[in-house]
């Protein structure tokens, strides 16, 4: 007689205990969530009523952790030496950009002209708008030469620990101290742009998250009927349809942070702290100017998602840490917006320039 293989039913009360595990992991992923984005709420409202420094101080938390996180997950291939260099430059770069730039624009009070951006309304190159992009604010100047001093460091124990080092570990020194310091400090010049800054920092901090949330939401609802992988060999779980999803939750995120903008533009008790955004108006050209920017940043928050599944493959880990309860490391919650500040950032600047 043929036997046929039977699937193993699982017993209700193991079932049942599935569940529970489900809802405690969700219970804690939420009170986590909600914890980090009061976080943020809390330094955004200290930077746009105090000082850029406050927010800074987040970014340079996130560079500390993140870099920390980078250097544990390689384990013992690197030398003590070069995880030191790492973790100082890191946290250098950061803050000689914060400090370089508040000492340039809130203390020596270098600031774009109010006169608009570099073309005039006849077409014509605004002289002096060009001539105040130049060569007044040396923030990113002097940022360049500390992070190139890390650089050379990490190169310079080839020589002074030849036998300790290997290229193999400096190459490791190198992804460490690039990712995420790099990325980071643009999200600390999202922070000091001299117009746009919590505009630019609200794309970054607001659209991730819808995108996140979009994407996996409709991964569970089509992901069945549309199973297209988005990128298999790296992170298996994401569907093309899912990505889509993202998408269109970067452009609800910017229709949000659209309507916030109308809300704040009413209250009158804020002062010139967010002049830019009455500038700025509120018509349709400035909705889709909004709405196209949520769709960019979206495609790129989710490309930085990608980037750190990518790195975490290679290394054969889960997650990048267990400081955050049901999310794991700083890495794991912020590899979205490290790429969303990237494109954001360029688009802030061009509008800076180009509009004023």
């Amino acid at each position: 007689m043929e036997t046929q293989n039977v699937q193993p039913q699982l017993p209700p009360e193991e079932d049942h205990a599935s569940v529970k595990r489900e809802m405690r992991d969700l219970t804690k992923r939420s009170i986590t969530g909600i914890v980090y984005i009061a976080v943020l709420a809390l330094f955004f409202g200290l930077k746009v009523f105090l000082s850029d420094l406050f927010f800074d101080a987040v970014i340079l938390a996130f560079t500390l952790v993140g870099t920390w996180e980078m250097t544990r997950a390689f384990k013992d291939k690197l030398h003590l030496s070069q995880i030191v260099i790492v973790m100082v430059f890191s946290a250098c770069v950061i803050l000689t950009y914060a400090v370089s730039d508040f000492v340039f624009q809130d203390v020596m009070k270098v600031k774009l002209p109010d006169d608009g951006g570099l073309f005039g309304e006849d077409g014509s190159l605004n002289e002096s708008v060009l001539r105040s992009l130049m060569g007044r604010n040396y923030s990113l100047h002097i940022t360049f030469v500390v992070l190139m001093a890390g650089i050379s460091l990490l190169l310079a124990l080839l020589v002074f620990a030849h036998s300790r080092v290997t290229l193999e570990s400096t190459g490791y020194a190198l992804l460490c101290y690039i990712y995420p310091s790099f990325l980071l400090i643009v999200l600390s010049v999202c922070n000091h742009l001299q117009n746009y800054s919590e505009l630019a920092l609200m794309f970054v901090f607001i659209v991730a998250p819808f995108t996140d949330v979009f994407a996996f939401f409709f991964g569970k609802l089509f992901g069945k009927k549309l199973p297209l992988k988005m990128a298999p060999n790296i992170s298996p779980k994401k569907t093309v349809i899912g990505g889509f999803g993202g998408l269109i939750g970067g452009a609800i995120g910017a229709v949000v942070i659209f309507f916030m903008y109308v809300g704040i533009m009413q209250l009158d008790n804020l002062g010139m702290t967010l002049q830019a955004i009455r500038d700025m108006g509120v018509n349709l050209r400035n909705l889709i100017f909004f709405v196209g920017l949520g769709v960019v940043t979206a495609a790129f928050s989710q490309f930085g998602d990608l980037v750190e599944s990518a790195i975490k493959r290679k290394l054969g880990i889960k997650d990048m840490g267990k400081i955050l309860p049901g999310h794991g490391g700083i890495l794991d919650r912020i590899d979205s917006a490290l790429y969303a500040g990237l494109i954001v950032s360029i688009v802030m600047v061009l509008r800076l320039m180009i509009v004023g």
